[in-house]
């Protein structure tokens, strides 16, 4: 009943003219920068962070949440007309979807994706609001150790999931920790790596990191291969997207079962909506292959893209709640939204509720209201974004560029924030040329502080015994979790390299009777 309370007072002061202005922009500048081609949804975040700056903090939160969830629905738009979805949680989506556009069906899949999105949010938003209390009550209970496992799960989970190479995942995590240590030790008072330098006394600020990394980052590696992309994906019309009732009744179990799937994996850092939405995706082809459905795979089926939509938007609306409550980012849209509340001097987690209620719960009610909002824009006017994708590439990403570049200066005015930016706008070209995933870095920039207070805090509580680290349940679960996982990659990195050496083994069989037939010449 206090949670109906607060989310009512939450409406209240989210349902202004103003606030609804900003929830409006949010939404539409989201959805616009989502849709185009290489941005994507935490593109969308990191972009229009600084743009915030100048409001309140109401007001610039709830303009994130629609920002949050616009971005998201303009990845499955560029995916679904396209098939070039901005973002890994777009791609099971689009494979159904595409195929849908292409026979002629483009405004039921644009439809059915965006029910599924405001589906799949609504239910993880309503979870979020009445579990929150429990979540906050459990995450009180924590101490220095809990802190420093989970920060030590989000890093290795994160970089085991988003990576191909294990390797690598972990490189770009170490990047990013040592991105996090630079400036002045708040326990010591001493300098570190910041090469004599006073304006990294401070640190780096993770605005000018994401938006380093993310959006010049992309603007660097794209005009890189600028001249190989003459040809622009032909728009497929799209129609007006609206569903039958038959064809509603078929999408609402893709939804429901989608949703199912994408709540639980938004409270733990697997590193987005990636994993849930193709399991969504797998278990619509398996049960579509039981069903026969003759659509599935062929034409496209209006399931195979309601089930992966639904889990997409249901992962982001939990994570907003483990956000919140414990503050743990398990994305690196999440790890975006941890920054922006740091720019207003809020720290996410069990006391953000007890010190800043109105802010948590305007924004809560914001992401309600944003989901209506996204269905009313998008369902109609889901054929005007598409029309975004006819601007030149060159004119598009130097604009990006630009953007960039002023909202990195207008935080605080300075010279040598902007030669940090290009400097990390060349870092993460390289990190895309080389394939190394971009949201360890985000997450090791955000937590690693968090991780080095609380290894410290525990160290000294514990008096130096490192069994303090492994005493509690909680703990002893988490490192369970991550010594399994460490196991099964490892089984199932040998299977490969065993199947693989089989392959070569059996070519080499075949290929010698052909040598053995070759016959010498007789004397």
């Amino acid at each position: 009943m206090d949670q109906l309370n607060n989310l009512l007072g939450g409406f209240a002061d989210a349902l202004t003219p103003l606030n609804l202005l900003w929830l409006l922009i949010g939404a539409l500048l989201g959805t616009a920068v989502g849709v185009l081609p290489g941005l994507g949804s935490a593109m969308a975040v990191a972009l229009l962070l600084p743009v915030t700056f100048s409001l309140d903090p109401v007001g610039a939160l709830i303009m994130f949440a629609g920002v949050y969830y616009g971005g998201l629905f303009g990845d499955s738009i560029a995916g679904i007309l396209l098939n070039t979805p901005n973002s890994a949680s777009a791609i099971a989506g689009s494979f159904e979807g595409h195929r849908m556009a292409k026979d002629g069906r483009a405004a039921k899949a644009l439809a059915a994706s965006a029910i599924g999105d405001f589906t799949g949010g609504l239910i993880a938003t309503t979870l979020v609001v009445f579990f929150s209390p429990l979540i906050v009550q459990l995450a009180s209970a924590f101490g220095p150790a809990e802190y420093f496992a989970l920060a030590v799960f989000a890093f290795i989970a994160i970089s085991w999931v988003v990576a191909e190479s294990f390797l690598k995942g972990i490189g770009a995590l170490a990047i990013g920790l040592l991105i996090s240590i630079v400036g002045i030790d708040g326990v010591s008072g001493t300098a570190r790596f910041t090469l004599g330098v006073p304006q990294l006394f401070d640190g780096v600020s993770i605005v000018v990191v994401t938006v380093g990394l993310l959006a010049m980052g992309e603007v660097f590696f794209l005009a890189s291969r600028i001249h190989r992309n003459h040809n622009r994906a032909k728009i497929i019309q799209t129609g007006r997207p609206w569903l039958r009732w038959n064809e509603f009744r078929e999408a609402l179990p893709g939804w429901l079962r989608g949703t199912a799937i994408g709540v639980p994996f938004g409270a733990i850092p697997a590193g987005g909506a990636e994993v849930p939405s193709f399991l969504a995706y797998t278990v619509e082809k398996r049960l579509a292959k039981r069903r026969k459905d003759p659509f599935f795979g062929s034409r496209g089926s209006i399931r195979g893209v309601a089930g992966p939509e639904a889990a997409g938007n249901a992962t982001a609306g939990s994570a907003m709640g483990a956000l919140l409550a414990i503050g743990l980012p398990t994305s690196a849209t999440a790890a975006i939204m941890l920054a922006a509340f740091r720019q207003y001097g809020m720290q996410p987690g069990p006391l953000l509720f007890e010190r800043s209620p109105d802010i948590v719960w305007a924004l809560l009610a914001s992401l309600f209201l944003g989901l209506i909002v996204l269905l009313a824009l998008n369902l109609p006017f889901a054929p005007l974004w598409a029309k975004l994708l006819k601007i030149p590439a060159a004119y598009l990403y130097s604009g990006i560029a630009v953007l960039a570049c002023l909202g990195v200066y207008s935080i605080s005015a300075s010279t040598f924030d902007l030669v940090i930016l290009l400097s990390l706008g060349a870092l993460g070209f390289l990190m895309r040329r080389f394939d190394m995933p971009i949201a360890p870095v985000l997450i090791g920039v955000i937590l690693g502080p968090l991780a080095e207070t609380e290894f410290r805090r525990a160290v000294s509580v514990g008096e130096g015994d490192p069994l303090f680290f492994i005493t509690s349940p909680f703990t002893i679960a988490l490192y369970s979790v991550l010594a399994l996982g460490a196991v099964i990659i490892t089984v199932l990195s040998l299977r490969r390299r065993g199947g693989a050496k089989q392959m070569m083994m059996e070519d080499l069989e075949s290929d010698q009777p052909e040598q053995d037939t070759v016959s010498t010449p007789s004397r």
